[in-house]
Order: structure tokens, then sequence, then C-alpha cells
């Protein structure tokens, strides 16, 4: 390596050519970046006593061997985004001085010819900037002062534009714009190939500018290392289209999320944190063939933008696969991403023919009635990730739908699948008008098996009841003397909510007018407002009923789905055993006067929550949700419980039994343990380790 200090201008003086490889990301800065480096560039150019400005390191590395008469581009590792940055400034600079101005004695021909492009050379060649793909067809399109082409890089575009406008301001000095460019100084690193690690060196400079994703460092980690003809043909066979089928703006937010999926399907349903992923990734790809981890992470993908973007097959023909897209669409508008893991599973079954298309269709729907009745119920969303990713382990090849519909219907506490008259009580009590994203419940209770469906973007919410709190002597007497209290309890309900393209008209008149005006409720045309023409007073009892008829409704559209008796507890005793289970004759630690106090006890831990499991080890019982939180050791007459990931002073003790377990040599994720002599301190016990359980829930769903 050798790394020496030189003016950026300077620099793309004397480069023929910098080269952006394949396996980098595409161009990513936006408004904000691009602020701050112009904000800097006039600050530099306007204070004389700044001599020059740092703005990072270049490395790149020589792309092949060289001739006396031709030179190799050099490939850029770092720095593609404020060299391509700059080069659309100087551009845009360019342009605003057109063909007669010039500044500090520079004109647009010179800014270009110096910068921008190598004037006697022909094809790409012409250029300095080669970037990737679409950036690059972008970037060649504005050094020639053509036109974008159709399939546009939106930064290049965007960025440019807001250059432009900058330098168009009154307010630009043009002339202390450029003495800024020239202040601008960078490490110059260049790369021995033969000596030179560039991706541990790539990965140490991702501290500047816009921070890498977990995907960009995925993909140089895969390519990077490769031969320059395995690397290209695995970019075009499979990571390109995998760009192409994501899109620029889904690719930067979703891909590093459908990799952590990814990983959380192939890794037995353990959830790598966010910020983890890449390493996580890295480990996981050391026993593969990278063709085929490519390949594999391509075919996924494939199905991911499915179920995410929309991009399920829609062919006329095939009415599976519309109400498919149906079902997912409707899934990502109530942003369920936590169960892409389950449903990127069930996908690859289907495509394998573990699944039947409409068992797998029949699962997204149940997917989304559990998500949405356990958000109408308010129940804490903090298990949910772990709640489907556990999912994973309970899928039977053999009974598929069956086993997914038994795991949830047995799950309990926090993570229950709320029933039929849960469900309608909550939904029809709660605040709807200030649920998220309202417009999705609206639209799926009025189209629910309806083929002419409406879009709620064509509709306004109208409260039956008006929200105004000087309410109209017509609306106090419908309401009789409690109406205020009647105002305040059902305003934003289910009872009193509907849909109008005639908000404004309907104002806030009383009941009997919306009901009897031209276009008024009794001449709706939408289910919702089905009966309103009816109904001859607006007030409690009226409200009450229309809520028991769209909640009735509801749990058709949100269906809870239904096993035999016999058949959910025959999974229920399965799923109480994780790993080895404990012998039928017991423990043999366990014999003696231990005994019967240990059965007292795993009877209460297993009552916790129904996805605790138990394995035994040599001399101890262990168990566990996600991972371990308790461990039982035997002694003569009592039971040493130990609890792990958890301080002694997080606890709540009121009557002391815990202590240290670290200031007693455990283990170091053993925090406390405690002392079980007596059947009278087993509550307080269990409720210890239940506040264990709880706690590596919520931060394994906090990390994920």
């Amino acid at each position: 390596m050798k790394a020496s200090e030189a003016i950026l201008l300077e620099f793309l003086k004397k480069s023929e050519q910098l080269t952006i490889p394949i396996y980098q990301r595409t161009y990513s800065w936006t408004e904000r970046e691009c602020s701050q480096l112009w904000d800097d560039i006039l600050t530099a150019g306007e204070n004389k006593s700044v001599e020059a400005y740092f703005i990072g390191p270049v490395v790149y590395i020589e792309k092949g061997l060289g001739q006396v008469t031709v030179h190799p581009p050099w490939l850029v590792i770092d720095g593609q985004q404020r060299l391509t940055t700059v080069a659309l400034i100087i551009e845009a600079l360019a342009r605003c001085l057109g063909t007669s101005g010039s500044v500090e004695g520079f004109s647009a021909d010179k800014l270009r010819q110096y910068y921008l492009i190598n004037p006697l050379e022909n094809g790409e060649r012409f250029f300095k900037l080669v970037l990737t793909e679409t950036d690059k067809k972008s970037l060649f399109a504005l050094m020639r002062q053509k036109n974008m082409p159709d399939n546009h890089s939106i930064r290049i575009k965007e960025n440019f534009a807001f250059f432009e406008q900058k330098m168009q301001s009154k307010k630009t000095n043009l002339t202390a714009l450029f003495r800024g460019l020239r202040k601008l100084v960078v490490v110059d690193v260049s790369l021995d190939r033969g000596h030179d690690n560039p991706q541990l060196i790539f990965e140490s400079m991702n501290s500047t500018g816009r921070e890498l994703t977990q995907g960009d460092l995925i993909r140089n980690f895969l390519l990077m290392g490769l031969d320059i003809d395995t690397q290209t043909r695995l970019y075009e066979d499979h990571w390109r289209p995998m760009e192409k089928a994501f899109g620029q703006d889904a690719y930067g937010r979703l891909f590093s999320r459908f990799i952590r999926d990814y990983l959380t399907l192939h890794n037995d349903g353990e959830i790598p944190v966010m910020r983890r992923v890449y390493e996580t990734f890295k480990t996981y790809a050391k026993s593969k063939n990278t063709e085929d981890l490519v390949a594999d992470v391509h075919k996924h993908a494939v199905y991911y933008c499915a179920m995410a973007l929309g991009k399920e097959n829609d062919g006329e023909d095939d009415k599976d696969d519309k109400e498919l897209a149906a079902a997912f669409s409707d899934l990502v508008e109530f942003k369920a991403d936590v169960a892409f893991p389950l449903l990127l599973m069930m996908y690859r079954d289907c495509k394998k023919g573990l699944l039947g298309k409409e068992d797998f269709r029949e699962a997204v729907r149940m997917t989304e009635s559990y998500v949405f009745r356990r958000a109408a119920c308010g129940i804490p969303t903090n298990s949910l990730n772990q709640t489907f990713s556990m999912s994973l382990r309970a899928i039977d090849e053999k009974r598929y739908l069956e086993s997914i519909k038994a795991y949830f219907l047995n799950l309990s506490s926090y993570r229950r699948f709320p029933r039929d008259e849960e469900f309608k009580r909550d939904l029809s009590n709660r605040d709807l008008y200030n649920f998220p994203r309202r417009s999705y419940w609206l639209r799926r209770l009025e189209n629910h098996e309806k083929k002419e469906f409406i879009s709620p973007s064509n509709y306004t919410i109208e409260h039956i009841m008006p929200q105004n709190k000087n309410l109209s002597e017509e609306w106090r007497r419908a309401l009789g003397d409690d109406w205020e209290r009647l105002q305040e309890k059902y305003l934003h309900t289910l009872g009193n909510l509907t849909l109008t393209g005639y908000n404004p008209e309907y104002s806030d008149l009383s009941f009997e007018r919306k009901r009897d005006m031209e276009r008024g409720f009794r001449s709706s045309p939408l289910w919702l407002n089905e009966g309103m023409g009816d109904v001859d007073i607006w007030n409690e009892d009226a409200i009450l009923k229309r809520a028991e008829r769209l909640a009735e409704r509801a749990v058709e559209v949100w269906a809870l789905p239904h096993l035999p008796d016999e058949t959910l507890k025959t999974y229920k005793a399965r799923s109480k055993m994780s790993g080895k289970a404990l012998p039928d004759g017991g423990h043999p630690a366990f014999a003696g006067a231990s005994e019967k106090l240990f059965e007292s006890f795993r009877k209460e831990v297993f009552a916790i929550n129904d996805c605790v499991g138990e394995e035994t080890q040599a001399g101890s019982v262990v168990y566990r949700a996600e991972t371990d939180f308790a461990e039982v050791l035997p002694r003569s007459g009592n039971l040493v419980v130990l609890l792990n990931n958890v301080r002694l002073h997080e606890l709540r003790d009121p009557k002391g039994l815990a202590r240290s377990a670290t200031e007693r040599g455990r283990l170091s994720n053993c925090g406390a343990e405690i002392v079980l002599e007596k059947i009278e301190h087993l509550p307080h016990v269990v409720a210890l380790v239940r506040q264990t359980f709880e706690r590596q829930i919520q931060d394994a769903d906090n990390d994920a």
C-alpha cells in the first residue's frame, strides 16, 4: 500500500480513468450529504486562511497489468460517493458558465477536459469516471449534456438538479466555489494487487460519508475476492437482477432486511441483530460454495420481492396468483414485515411442492389475521419477531398447514392469537380513528368478498356523530342528557366511523340530514353504510348495534384458524419438549428429597408460556425459549436455580431469595441464583424465573 496527500482536482487531472467495480454499491448520497459537501466547499473557498480541506481517502487498485502506451483503469475501493458528487458539481459549474463564461481562468470546456473526460478517447475511455450499470449510463448522459436515459439513476438526477439550483442562486459566489474545489484534499491510497487485501481495507474504511448498509458489505464480501470473469458473471447473472428486482429505492431500504430474514430462515430461526447481519452472513458463508450461495440468495430474493414489493405473478388467467398477491399487499400495507421469515420459508416450500398454493394463501391470510387481531386487542408487539422466527421450527412438512395453524392456536399469554369474543370486544371499543394505517382496516371491511373493490383514497373518514365538541342542539337531543360522555366514549370507535366521498357536505349536520340528503347515507353504495337508512336516531344504542354488525364481519375478514381440540392437544404436547426430553423415570440426579420439589417447579415453569422447552444435561435441567433462560441443579434436599442474562439488581425480589451468581464463580451468562428449599417459596422463585424469561423475550426483539 502507498498513501500520500493529493489535491483532488490534480488527482482527477492525472487519472486517465477511475472505474467503480461491479461489487461496489450504487451511488447513494442524498441531498443531506450533498448539501454538507457544498457548504464545506464554499466555506473553504471564502476563507483565505483555509489552505486545504480534507474530504477523505480515495483507495484504488490497478485493474491489471499496464503497457507503456495503455494504462489500465484504477478500480476504486473507497471514495466513489465523493468522486461522483464532485463530478456532478463540476459539470453543473460548467453548464452554469456556458460557452462564454469563465471562473479563475477556467472555461466550461477546460473544466470538463481536465477533470471529467478524456477528449481524445472513444467509448468508455472517453470518461474519467465510470460507475456501475444504471449509474454509469446516467453519469455518461450528463457528461455528454444529453437527456437522462429512461431507467436513470434517481440519486444522480436529483443531486445534479440540486447543484444546478444552488448555482443559479444569486447568493452563490462561483469564484469562491471553484477556489473551494481547488482546496479539496484526499489521501491517495494505491493498493498492490499481489500483497494488499482489498476486502479488509474496504471494511476498515467504512467510516466517512454515507454509511454502508449490511447488504453493501455482503455484496463486496462475496464478489471482491473473485477473479474478474467470475465476478462479472455472478454479478450479471445474479446480483444485478436482484438490484433490478428491488429497484433503486427499495434496494437501499429493504435489501439488508431481506438478508436478515434469509439468515433467520437458514439458521433455524435464530434472528441476527440487524447491525451484525454482515458478520453473521460471513460466518454462515464459510462452509458454502460462493457461486451456489449467490444463486440461492438470488432465488430467495425473487420470493421476497414477490411478497414485499408486489411482484407476485398477476397474470389474468391465474386466480390463485392474484389472490396471493392481494394477500401479500395487505400484509405489506399493514406493515407486518415481522412475518417475512415464515413467509419466505413457505414461499420456498410452495415452489418445492411441499405446500399447495391454496394452503399457502390461507397461511398468509392467517398470518395477517394474527398480527391485526393482536394490534386491535392492544397486545404489545415486542414478542412478534421471536414468535415468527420460532414458528420455523414448528413446521411439519407432512402436515404443513395443520402444523402452522396448531403453532399459532397453541400460543398463549402475550403471544396468543386472540379468539373471536376478545377480538370483537376490543375492536368495538378501541380508538380506531387514530389506529395506525386506518385506511387498511376500513378497506378490508368494505371490500370483503366483493368483486368491485373501492379504494379508500377516493373517500375520507366520516364521524357519524361529529367531532365538534360544541354539538348542535339536534345532536344533543338525540344523544340525551349524557351527550358529552357518549361523545367522548364513542367518537373514534368502530360504530361511529365510516367512509364517504361527501365529508365537506356532511360537516356537522344532524344524523337525519346526513341520512336523507342527496347522496346521503340512505343512498350510499358502500357496504359500510348499509342499513344506515333504516336508523331513526343516532344514539348509544345505534352506535353499539352498528359496531356489533361490523365486528361480526371483522371475524370473517380476519378469521381465526380452526383445528379439532384433539389435534391441538397433540401438537401442544409435542411443543413442551425441546432437544432431549426428561427421561420417563425422571432425572436420576433429582431422586430423593428434591424430587417432588423439582416436579412442582417444572410444572410451574411450563405454565409460564407454551414456548418453554426443557432439555436434560449431565447434571442439570435447562429451560429455554429463544435461548436458555434458567437452569436447575439438584442438591440434597433443595434445588439451585440459575437465572441467565440478568443481573441481581434488575430482579424484583422482595423476599431477597436471589444472590449474585458471578460472585460464586458461575459462568458469565448466569447473573443470579436462588436456592429453593421450601415449597412455600415456589411461587416467588417462579416469579423470578418469569422475569428472566420475559426479559429475554424483550431483549431478543429489541436487538432484532
